[in-house]
């Protein structure tokens, strides 16, 4: 199992654990105000297992391949070039206007 995973399945657990510990400073009357903690210890720590996700994602070499049989375009083999169009029109940049004059003239 990677770290990313490891330190995401952290997140409830620590959740958790921070509002038993709170709940036990207040029943020792150690803190006067529960909720008035809660808040912003939780932003914190919500802050803190996100920074180590995202350093433990950081870490992880990038795969080659995203998943066992992935090909971008089916029947061309791994690693080709891929072939460009044989016609200039794209859904992007439409035929030039003398073909549409070819054709009839209207759209």
């Amino acid at each position: 199992m990677n770290r990313y995973i490891l330190i995401r399945r952290l997140m409830g657990p620590a959740i958790l654990l921070l509002i038993g510990v709170l709940a036990l400073l207040h029943q020792a009357d150690i803190i006067s105000s529960f909720w008035h903690l809660f808040w912003p210890l939780l932003l914190i720590l919500v802050g803190v297992i996100k920074l180590a996700e995202r350093a433990a994602l950081a870490n992880e070499p990038y795969p080659d391949v995203p998943y066992a049989g992935y090909q971008p375009y089916p029947g061309q083999p791994m690693g080709a070039p891929a072939q460009s169009p044989a016609t200039t029109e794209t859904s992007i940049v439409p035929a030039s206007r003398n073909d549409i004059d070819r054709n009839g003239g209207g759209l």
